[in-house]
């Protein structure tokens, strides 16, 4: 593989383009006016945004959409030539020959990849794309195995809201910025930076963030010592770093120059006190080094995140914004999608999409749905919470499965439904209902759906005024969800309709 990005006016191609990650650095080039093509099997919002920044996509995988741009080249639609400037008459024609962009789901035996080596195009991984971006800004990048996507959004809002028209690149869609991915004209960056595959360690940043660590992606480290490697290379390689002590491992094995926690007693340098969690968002007083910075008022739900949101703060001061400039930003959040999003509210049924897959996520996902159970001021009443969990991976399910097995104590009922593979192939063994009956070993109220339309069946049949039904994974679960509210919609409408006979 090359070893340097180009952006000096050669196009890229990303193979893959509509993937979360994928997509929204394939934004920033388009907006960047940088030629930019693409290849996905279906389309989404996501490309249809691609395409009207001007990105052109195929919806297949050739290797011919590799010669897109020698056709423009030919037809002398883009600023550069066929043959490169300084080269000898019998040189190869390159200069239309793209930079591939692939990530790790791309097998090397995808036609595009092998015509890539084929034609001798620079071949780069995503998080080298996104490395060579983080130097070309004043970068702050947020790593963790959790919360990363919900801190690199509250930082993004609140150095928009600052007036620091920031570059953003998050591996959710936020409503700010429509989007994943915004290109500002400031000189900072905001990006999520993911361990799942080790590339973390590529990047380096003025700002790192370090919200927790765990053993989580089983299917690339081997132990959580591998992980504990990779993110102590990322630490090494920022400028400087903060970091969450209420999580041991990074307290202890990372040591952050930068610290924040959810207890005033832990001696960190960011703290929350005086905490009030309701069901319509959070408050805390934020003290620094010990002196009171003011009140903070969060939309967003549960502990999880006012310790996400202790992070935003203290990048925020780092950049020597005033706390005032900090909590109006974040006081604005309302959320990435997927993360706790509310989906809509039909015959007195609430349904929230999250994205949570791991135990930890879904015991901090769970535990912030009680809270609209518990506040009996809230006017929507929560009276139960029905969670839905698909699990995600062979290897993640069989690693954890006794600790999916205890994340679900704040749901009174529990549906599971088989696993969503992720391209994996399933060595293990393991199957949906074994995670459920694990569950319902300590779980009275625990059922098994193997598909998703009998999901919808289970949802559609026994839903009851008052519920809030948690959609938790990272695979399809969350497309059930329409047919689901569509269901209770027309059930809301029909002695309406009756009522004006």
């Amino acid at each position: 593989m090359s070893k340097t990005v180009d952006f000096g006016g050669r196009p890229f191609h990303f193979i893959g383009i509509g993937g979360i990650g994928m997509s929204a650095l394939a934004y920033i080039l388009t907006k960047r006016k940088f030629p930019v093509s693409g290849s996905d099997l279906r389309l989404t919002h996501i490309t249809q945004r691609l395409q009207e920044a001007g990105a052109h996509i195929f919806w297949q995988q050739e290797a011919s959409n590799l010669s897109y741009f020698q056709t423009l080249s030919s037809q002398s639609q883009y600023p550069w030539s066929a043959v490169e400037t300084n080269a000898a008459p019998s040189a190869p024609m390159i200069q239309w020959l793209p930079q591939v962009i692939c990530s790790t789901a791309i097998d090397t035996s995808n036609p595009e990849y092998q015509a890539a080596l084929q034609l001798g195009c620079p071949i780069f991984h995503r998080s080298e794309l996104l490395a060579a971006l983080i130097e070309d800004y004043r970068s702050i990048a947020v790593a963790g195995t959790h919360g990363k996507t919900t801190t690199s959004s509250m930082v993004g809002l609140l150095l928009l809201d600052a007036g620091l028209d920031p570059t953003i690149v998050v591996g959710g869609e936020v409503s700010a910025w429509e989007g994943n991915a915004r290109l500002g004209y400031g000189q900072h960056l905001v990006a999520e930076a993911d361990e799942s595959d080790g590339s973390l360690a590529k990047l380096s940043a003025s700002i790192g963030v370090i919200t927790n660590i765990e053993l989580d992606h089983t299917d690339h480290y081997q132990s959580l010592d591998d992980v504990i490697a990779t993110f102590k290379t990322f630490a090494k390689k920022c400028d400087l770093l903060v970091g969450c002590i209420d999580c041991a491992t990074v307290r202890d094995a990372i040591r952050p120059s930068i610290t924040y926690s959810l207890h005033p007693e832990s001696g960190a340098d960011y703290v929350a006190d005086d905490i009030t969690y309701h069901a319509s968002g959070t408050q805390a007083t934020i003290c620094e080094k010990g002196q009171p910075l003011g009140i903070l008022n969060l939309q967003v739900l549960g502990q999880h995140n006012l310790s996400n949101a202790l992070a935003a703060i203290a990048v925020g001061r780092a950049l020597g914004l005033s706390f005032a400039q900090i909590a109006n930003g974040l006081g604005h959040f309302e959320g990435a999608s997927r993360r706790f999003e509310q989906k809509g509210h039909h015959g007195g049924i609430r349904f929230i999409d999250d994205y949570a897959h791991h135990p930890s996520e879904i015991r901090a996902t769970l535990a912030a749905a009680r809270l609209k159970l518990k506040d009996v001021s809230y006017s929507g009443a929560v009276k139960r919470i029905v969670a839905v969990f698909q699990p995600h991976r062979y290897s993640r399910t069989a690693a954890f499965l006794p600790e999916f097995a205890n994340a679900f104590t704040d749901a009174d009922r529990v549906i599971v439904t088989d696993i969503y593979s992720a391209g994996e192939v399933n060595s293990f063994g393991i199957c949906g209902r074994q995670v459920a009956n694990e569950i319902a070993a300590r779980h009275d109220h625990t059922e098994y759906q193997d598909t998703l339309a009998s999901v919808q069946e289970a949802l559609t049949d026994t839903l009851e005024p008052g519920d809030l039904v948690l959609f938790l994974g990272a695979g399809n679960l969350n497309q059930v969800i329409p047919n689901v509210m569509a269901y209770y919609a027309d059930s809301e409408a029909q002695p309406l309709q009756q009522a004006c006979r």
